[in-house]
């Protein structure tokens, strides 16, 4: 195996050189765009990692790897249009640089491209990949509705929104590992075990950038600080600090998330202050540490040399530590 920057090399050099199909010039160019933006592009670098954890070349899971990364951004582009959110990685996002109907249909291509890049694979493991990547994207849309369907209701659960965030957000995490595994033709028990591996690790990467969407550097976090507070999302730093609240703050917050102010930034403050004050912002970076430590312990259940689990706990803990 290599370092982590080996297999982010790779993808950044195969995204500079991806050239899509050019006309229509409105449908290609979004998608080029969407493309060319980057980001962490966390699921296709552990698609790479994963088929060499198993001793397989990883470049033979870069078509893979890629239709994770198309996947992804399709969501993202979608995802923007629902929130209304002005930027993607420091950048305009797609429906605001050019329309939303441009935005819906540029996803729609994303998705069925994603789809064509497992076509170059053998059909035992084409199959294997369509059947997992079909599972991943349907969990990724119950997730998306859960987490809109939780901003009109006062009754979510800790336990809900657990469940939402693994849909949205760590299955894709966990099939990006488990991509690398089928293309690697392991053994199933170590697929499943490094699906695990990914999706506690998804969960955990996930309440971080909850965390850092209401406590990060705008500068260097790439999107709106604060965003999910302005759209009144019940993220777990909400739920924790309505659990911990007293009732004077619970009803200050409960009142600061059923308003829509033409400026932001006091309820922002407002809330990033209750945040701290109950023990919500603690309790979040101790849950982040919770599911990081639970990925670490499924890495005991695949059958592979030490000096690999050494190089996936070092991923895991980078996740872990970010912070921007």
């Amino acid at each position: 195996m290599h370092a982590i920057s080996h297999y982010q090399d790779i993808v950044t050099a195969h995204f500079k050189s991806l050239v899509l199909k050019k006309e229509p010039k409105n449908l290609y160019e979004p998608i080029q765009y969407i493309l060319s933006l980057g980001g962490k592009r966390l699921r296709p670098v552990l698609t790479l990692m994963s088929a060499e954890v198993f001793d397989v070349d990883s470049k033979k899971a870069l078509d893979a790897a890629t239709a994770v990364e198309v996947f992804h951004n399709f969501s993202l582009i979608h995802d923007d249009i629902m929130d209304d959110a002005p930027l993607r990685r420091g950048n305009e996002t797609v429906h605001e640089k050019w329309n939303i109907n441009t935005g819906i249909l540029s996803g729609d291509a994303m998705l069925i491209l994603a789809y064509q890049y497992f076509e170059g694979y053998e059909p035992t493991i084409f199959r294997e990949l369509a059947k997992l990547f079909s599972k991943t994207a349907l969990e990724v849309c119950e997730g998306q509705q859960y987490d809109v369907d939780f901003e009109t209701r006062d009754d979510v659960t800790i336990a809900e929104y657990l469940k939402m965030i693994k849909c949205k957000t760590a299955v894709l995490v966990g099939a990006s590992m488990k991509m690398g595994a089928i293309v690697a033709q392991t053994s199933a028990e170590n697929a499943n075990a490094i699906y695990d591996f990914g999706l506690n690790l998804g969960i955990a990467f996930q309440l971080q950038d909850d965390y850092l969407d209401a406590f990060g550097n705008p500068e260097t976090f790439g999107k709106q600080v604060g965003g999910d507070i302005i759209e009144n999302k019940k993220t777990y730093l909400y739920l924790k600090a309505i659990e911990f609240a007293s009732p004077n703050e619970k009803e200050q917050l409960r009142h600061l998330f059923s308003i829509q102010p033409s400026d932001n930034s006091d309820k922002i403050n407002s809330v990033k202050e209750i945040f701290n004050q109950t023990g919500a912002s603690e309790a979040t970076q101790n849950a982040i540490q919770h599911y990081t430590f639970k990925a670490f312990e499924t890495l005991e259940k695949m059958n592979i040399g030490n000096d690999k689990k050494v190089v996936l706990k070092a991923f895991g803990e980078k996740l872990m530590s970010r912070n921007v």
